[in-house]
């Protein structure tokens, strides 16, 4: 028997804890695997709590992160990653906002113009983030061409600036008189954000001042209209302005923006939006837009993902400056609520997409999972904030698990298609796209990815801390002694770590080496002697001592096969557990199997093993090994015939980044340990599904994905509907390879009031295909329209291979269907 490591948070799994507790288990039966256990959600918690610094601890840490332009990264990994994002991703972001508009929309505000602004209130923050990106690229890849493309698109947006200081082009073309008028709704404190962020990183990366000297004038006149009394109460509807003015001060000095950005995030909670759009007290919540108590009184993550994310970063950024206690104990809460109880394995956040976010604690479905790229990049970004305050390993290992999952799952291989919704398993029809009308998440990987090496060190008063594992250089000055480390590594392939201080003279201070959570049994070597007790504090080995010329330190991260099961509250993931190895979470994918993924499942006897395929998917370490296939997955012949038995089939796991890169095909990252079962459903399951018309967020699969819907306000990531359009008959059909026998439909129906477009339709009916002609079938009633319940009708049976669900469209309203069943002539 061997003891489990207890996780220190997640609702997934149980990466190794600073402490162990001594509760048996029994030993993996494979030899090739590490089983991994997770306890009742109580003793992660407990474990939380000992791990963490506590948050109101003195002194904090407060490392300084050692900038990505002293860091040269030179591995197999990253590399050709940012190499894609440079030659492809930056140049195509450019190419697509020139298509969609959003360049223009500047141009038209610098012309003056009053009319033919095109798209959403939030169109000039992804010309704002793209130009960060490439502002970053310029840092380390000088690109004449580049440079002049961006002085050029820069001239542009200093021309759009109105000459108070005021800059948003949607306002100055289409609504000049509606500034400042909906702080909730309108994005002009979100886009002024990137537009500081994009600013400094152009001023760091090219030392010109054109654009910086456009942020400080809409800085200054915003901190004009904004902040304590006389002038106005406001805070942004999206935030992401509160970090933004943090890196303006701290390249500035100007200490109003400090300020500004701490009245932001310390306001934050007084119902201002109530006020704002006249709503009654009793009937505010504030919850989507986390305004629905005082900022110290949160006590978990809610509303929009994204937005909780920034906003959690912005107050990191001030409470680490501010040491205000209250605010760093509400930081602490709501961290240990979104990892313990609302984090995706892949390290994303925001399972819904009704409200781009969370709904309750441990709601971490996977088909329909959101876990939208931004929300995860933001996420990344808080826990980055949150390691440098505390010098905590636990924060990196989120950071970690979100960049080498959900962040790069964002992009493709060829940097050229995007996801915006991460979901954690697929049916075959959820691809990456080239753009999208809200176009926030291309970007932002975009600048993520240009800036990588930023994440990967930090520096305290006698340290250099190792964060993040990639072949390379860094240079720093610690103690104040400059030097380098050269690191060698085939991480995350390969556990081994490689670290040689370069120094011009012997030198005293620490290296502080992460432990990864996910690791069991990592050992240190200094000069070829193993460290027998190295010294380890909050996640970190600490080799402190007089650095010479020719030291060379050898980390040892053991990277066995792990098998994660899930929290048993997150009802998702019931009898599954998922793969992972090292940092990288696996999944499978059709491509690779010759039966379906629904009829899979893994034994815990299985056998697993790596293997490096340089030739796959740029060269990945694959997870190989023999699954069971359920040979039947009806119901009726479960339930009434004997079932033929089980069948081995190979197995073959890829990274979760790089799925949806091949033919397109199904995905799953939990697997069943035992036989599936089957999915719910009739003979519309079977049927290949089409409609009238569908926009580009629109899933018709939605229809018969078999999965009961809650109420007609859900917005699962599959969802049928046919908005914009209004006032139209359209339809939705069911088509079948040979013919099926139907007596009756049922249909529930999609009703988003207060967030979207879509209604209760005026009227529909159910037609069948006879020979070449479209039948209405013959109801034995009216055909009932009605929120939250199936509405269902019976018709005189038809035998047919394709049925249509035929809708009326209200005067001024879409409709959408959640599921549409089709039940068999002799259904009771």
């Amino acid at each position: 028997m061997e003891p489990p490591h207890v996780g220190c948070y997640g609702p997934w799994e149980a990466p190794v804890c600073r402490y162990n507790f001594e509760i048996p288990f029994p030993k993996a039966t494979c030899s090739n695997s590490a089983m991994k256990h997770i306890l009742h959600s109580a003793l992660v918690s407990l474990c939380g709590l000992a791990a963490g610094w506590a948050a109101s601890e003195n002194p904090l840490p407060k490392l300084r992160a050692v900038p990505f332009t002293d860091v040269k990264i030179e591995d197999s990994f990253w590399l050709p990653r940012q190499e894609t994002n440079r030659i492809a991703s930056i140049p195509v972001n450019l190419e697509n906002l020139e298509k969609a508009g959003n360049l223009q929309n500047l141009r038209l505000a610098a012309q003056k113009a009053t009319k033919g602004f095109e798209g959403p209130v939030f169109m000039d923050s992804d010309v704002y983030k793209a130009l960060e990106a490439a502002a970053y690229s310029l840092a380390t890849h000088p690109d004449p061409a580049l440079d002049k493309r961006l002085d050029d698109i820069i001239a542009t947006v200093a021309g759009a600036q109105q000459p108070d200081g005021y800059l948003n082009s949607y306002f100055v073309v289409k609504e000049p008189t509606k500034r400042w008028t909906n702080l909730r709704d309108w994005h002009e404190l979100y886009c002024a954000g990137h537009l500081f962020e994009a600013a400094v990183a152009h001023y760091q990366a090219t030392g010109k001042k054109r654009f910086l000297n456009v942020a400080t004038k809409l800085a200054d006149h915003i901190d004009s209209v904004f902040g304590p009394a006389p002038k106005r109460m406001g805070y942004p509807g999206h935030p992401e302005i509160e970090l933004a003015l943090i890196k303006l001060w701290r390249a500035t000095g100007e200490q109003r923006y400090f300020n500004l950005a701490r009245f932001f995030v310390e306001s934050r909670g007084r119902k201002f939006f109530a006020e704002e759009h006249k709503t009654p007290p009793d009937r505010y919540d504030g919850s989507y837009w986390q305004d629905d108590v005082p900022i110290c009184e949160h006590r978990n993550i809610k509303g929009h993902a994204v937005r909780a994310a920034y906003l959690m970063s912005g107050a990191t950024d001030v409470a680490g400056v501010s040491g205000h206690a209250d605010l760093l104990r509400m930081l602490h809460r709501v961290w240990r609520n979104t990892t313990e109880k609302n984090m995706y394995l892949t390290g994303g956040i925001g399972p819904s997409a009704h409200n781009e976010g969370f709904t309750v604690d441990y709601d971490l479905p996977n088909l329909t999972a959101y876990q939208e790229t931004c929300a995860t990049i933001a996420l990344a970004q808080w826990n980055h904030r949150l390691a440098l305050l505390y010098g905590d390993a636990k924060y990196a290992d989120v950071l970690e698990r979100a960049l080498y999952n959900g962040v790069l799952s964002g992009v493709s291989l060829d940097g050229t298609k995007f996801f915006y919704v991460n979901p954690l398993e697929s049916r075959g029809t959820h691809h990456r796209s080239p753009w999208f009308g809200c176009a926030c998440c291309p970007p932002n990987v975009a600048r993520t990815l240009a800036m990588l090496g930023g994440y990967a060190y930090a520096v305290g008063d006698d340290a250099l801390w190792v964060n993040l594992f990639v072949q390379g250089t860094v240079k720093a000055t610690v103690a104040g002694v400059p030097l380098a480390l050269s690191v060698a590594t085939e991480f995350p392939w390969d556990g081994k770590v490689t670290l040689r201080p370069v120094l011009a003279n012997p030198a005293k201070f620490a290296l502080r080496l992460r432990v990864p959570g996910w690791c069991d049994g990592a050992s240190v070597s200094v000069n070829k002697q193993k460290v027998a007790k190295p010294v380890v504090e909050h996640g970190y080995f600490v080799l402190a001592r007089t650095w010479r010329k020719g030291d060379v330190v050898e980390l040892n991260l053991p990277m066995p096969v792990q098998r994660v099961a899930a929290n048993p509250n997150v009802l998702a993931d019931h009898g599954q557990l998922a793969l992972q190895r090292g940092p990288l979470v696996y999944c499978l994918e059709a491509a690779d199997h010759n039966v379906p993924l629904a009829s899979l499942y893994l034994p815990a006897h299985a056998e697993l093993k790596f293997q490096k395929e340089k030739a796959l998917l740029e060269g990945v370490v694959t997870l190989r090994g023999e699954a069971e296939a359920a040979a039947d997955q009806d119901w009726t012949r479960q339930l009434y015939q004997h079932a033929a038995p089980a069948k081995r089939v190979a197995l073959k796991a890829i990274p979760y980044y790089a799925w949806d890169n091949r033919e397109a095909g199904a995905m799953k990252v939990w697997l069943p340990v035992a036989p599936p079962v089957p999915a719910a459903g009739g003979v519309e399951r079977q049927a290949k599904v089409t409609v009238s018309f569908a926009s580009n967020n629109s899933q018709p699969s939605g229809l018969n994905d078999g999965l009961e819907p809650r109420s007609s306000g859900d917005h699962p990531a599959l969802l049928c509907h046919w908005w914009p359009h209004k006032n139209t008959d359209e339809w939705a059909q069911y088509t079948w390879t040979k013919p099926v026998s139907v007596g009756g439909a049922k249909v529930y129906w999609l009703d988003d009031t207060g967030v979207g477009g879509c209604r209760l339709p005026a009227s529909w009916q159910i037609q069948y295909l006879d020979g070449n002609e479209w039948k209405p079938v013959t109801a034995s009633g009216a055909y009932p329209v009605a929120k939250d319940k199936w509405c269902e009708v019976r018709f005189a049976p038809v035998t047919t291979t394709a049925l249509r669900l035929a809708v009326k469209l209200q005067k001024d309203w879409a409709a959408g269907a959640q599921e549409w069943k089709a039940l068999e002539a002799d259904d009771e």
